[in-house]
């Protein structure tokens, strides 16, 4: 099963307003880049994503599930959204300078596609990162 990350400023869409949806969750939408919506396309039901804070924070926050594959975004049915769900929040934020100290993620598409707003995350470096945020 795959892994990602997903980018939200939290003026616009914070974790606390993710965990607020509940089981039920939330459309992510507005993802304009075709990376990104290539990505989206590629996810599957069950599949888990990073939740991570851009602007000042940029830190990963917690992990959400998704809970619907793609589908026309809400927002503009000529692109494409999926459905995501809280799973729990990380006991330790882990921000960005971090990721980007540590050598084993180097290849993270996080330190290598900073603007990118949704990314793949390899098996390792989700393990890595979980570690990294007090999950074991």
């Amino acid at each position: 099963m795959a892994h990602w990350l997903l980018k939200s400023e939290p003026d616009d869409w914070s974790w606390a307003e993710q965990v607020a949806k509940g089981r039920d969750g939330a459309e992510w939408t507005g993802i304009r880049n075709f990376s990104a919506q290539n990505n989206l396309r590629a996810m599957k039901k069950g599949e888990q994503a990073f939740f991570y804070h851009t602007g000042k924070e940029r830190a990963i926050v917690g992990i959400v599930r998704v809970i619907a594959e793609a589908h026309p975004d809400s927002t503009d049915s000529a692109w494409r959204a999926v459905d995501v769900a809280a799973v729990q929040k990380l006991p330790t934020p882990v921000g960005l300078d971090r990721i980007k100290a540590d050598k084993r993620l180097t290849g993270m598409a996080l330190a290598r596609l900073p603007r990118l707003s949704v990314q793949p995350v390899s098996e390792p470096e989700w393990r890595i990162v979980c570690q990294m945020g007090g999950l074991d």
